[in-house]
């Protein structure tokens, strides 16, 4: 993983990892004299985009995307996305606001009053934003997401429309495990984190690979998009691993099964 989410206020990405959680307030430090506005996106730079229409309209269409495919009610809570033209600029901005994530290339930061983007303009624009930007989206819908379902999803909609999250990294890294017979996926040990920095790119890979098990097929997945309404709906409900356990009955195997079968 390579992205980092900083959910200061609600709940809340290790080798360079972007999508994590402190408690500070989320300010840029320094004004952004360029703002467009894209659907439920306010971008702001310090340089002008023009030429970056294209990723910058595949941004706000992705809010479309993440609501159809998890059957969530669109909200139209502003996602401020600061942009920094240059990797120094942004660099010195992270080591001044928020020195523990410095490593990261983008960093996704909610609060209770504000859902922010921060990120610089690098060869990993595109997959950094569709994953920061994903954590936006899926806070402004439901605040109150586990940690791991959180990364989970942000790691399936980061590759793009039309891939169905198939996130490359991740298959190669759990396949050659499965194909060992050294994994044992444990769902409620993703469920236990409580920190994205501690989060290993075998849990961002694990997190990603039970979001992809349940959205691939319509059955699994309605036992994830019901998950998902309970919580935005504010209602009790128990760990995603014991609606698992309880109405598709999935062993370690059956995971282990679907990750092979993507090699």
């Amino acid at each position: 993983m390579r992205h980092s989410s900083i959910f200061l206020g609600l709940i809340t990405a290790g080798v360079a990892l972007t999508g994590c959680m402190l408690v500070r307030p989320a300010q840029h430090w320094e004004p952004f004299p360029y703002e467009t506005f894209h659907s439920q996106l306010v971008i702001h730079s310090d340089a002008p985009l023009s030429g970056k229409q294209r990723l910058l309209d595949e941004l706000a269409e992705q809010r479309g995307l993440i609501n159809s495919k998890l059957s969530l009610v669109p909200t139209e809570t502003p996602i401020h996305v600061y942009l920094y033209g240059d990797e120094s600029d942004y660099t010195a901005f992270m080591n001044l606001r928020f020195p523990e994530m410095a490593s990261r290339r983008a960093i996704f930061v909610g609060t209770d009053q504000k859902l922010s983007v921060y990120a610089y303009w690098g060869d990993h624009v595109a997959e950094d934003l569709r994953h920061e930007v994903s954590h936006g989206y899926l806070h402004a819908a439901v605040p109150t997401l586990p940690l791991w379902l959180d990364e989970g999803l942000a790691e399936y909609f980061e590759v793009g429309e039309g891939r169905r999250g198939y996130n490359i990294t991740h298959v190669q890294l759990l396949a050659a495990q499965a194909q060992s017979n050294n994994w044992l996926p444990e769902l409620t040990r993703l469920e236990a984190l409580d920190s994205a920095a501690d989060m290993t790119q075998q849990d961002y890979a694990e997190s990603w690979a039970w979001v992809h098990y349940l959205l691939e097929s319509d059955e699994r997945a309605e036992v994830l998009t019901s998950y998902l309404h309970d919580l935005a709906d504010g209602n009790p409900t128990e760990p995603l691993s014991t609606r698992i356990g309880r109405r598709l009955i999935v062993p370690q195997s059956a995971l282990a099964e679907h990750v092979l079968t993507l090699r």
